[in-house]
């Protein structure tokens, strides 16, 4: 989902200070300086892929490439290729990469800090919105249609099943009435199993692959 955020003018001064520690040892003491560009993301959001350029690309004027290409160029589509269009773009889309460059970003799950890593004295001012790409846990309380997830099932039944054998572990070899004798770890194992081959199921099937990295 995509989630915006409008900057706020504590935001600017508090990204523009340091946070610094003191570290004495050995008779020597170093001051190490930490900044505190970071924004505090909702609890729910377990991953943040991207942020939106910071760019006035999207303001359209006369003046503008694009416009200038779209009047001149591509006035009549039934008659005009636009590969020298879609070539343009790409090369305009490449300089702005070069040129502008995307904002660094660091995540950390477990403390919920969106570092950005940029300039927040210059490239932006507050009241401007900041948009981010994330991915974020659904809400059980109003996506309840996750609980009729069959997988879902399938899992908290092995669950079940394992924590019931462990239970009867522990009266193993006992005789019921009527001759019947309980095998608790029989059962253990048999949803230990079912357990094992529905996580691999999971993996092999909606998990993503490994990114390919070049050093």
């Amino acid at each position: 989902m995509y989630l915006k955020y409008q900057v706020t003018a504590a935001d600017v001064t508090r990204m523009t200070t340091d946070s610094s520690e003191t570290i004495t040892e050995n008779g020597v003491t170093t001051t190490w300086k930490q900044g505190s560009n970071f924004l505090i993301v909702p609890e729910t959001v377990i991953s943040v892929v991207n942020v939106f350029p910071l760019s006035d690309r999207a303001n359209l004027n006369i003046f503008d490439v694009k416009y200038q290409l779209r009047l001149n160029d591509l006035y009549d589509f039934s008659s005009t290729s636009i590969v020298h269009y879609e070539m343009t773009m790409k090369h305009l889309d490449f300089l702005d990469h070069i040129l502008v460059g995307e904002k660094p970003m660091r995540f950390n799950h477990l403390s919920n800090k969106l570092f950005l890593d940029m300039d927040w004295k210059n490239d932006i001012t507050a009241g401007e919105f900041l948009i981010f790409e994330v991915f974020r846990r659904l809400d059980p309380a109003t996506s309840t249609d996750m609980f009729d997830d069959l997988y879902l099932k399938r899992y908290t039944t092995a669950l079940i099943k394992r924590q019931w054998g462990q239970n009867l572990s522990k009266f193993n070899g006992t005789a019921m009435l009527g001759g019947v004798t309980l095998n608790g770890p029989e059962l253990f194992s048999t949803a230990i199993a079912e357990q094992q081959k529905l996580e691999e199921e999971i993996r092999l099937n909606y998990e993503e692959p490994a990114h390919m990295q070049q050093g």
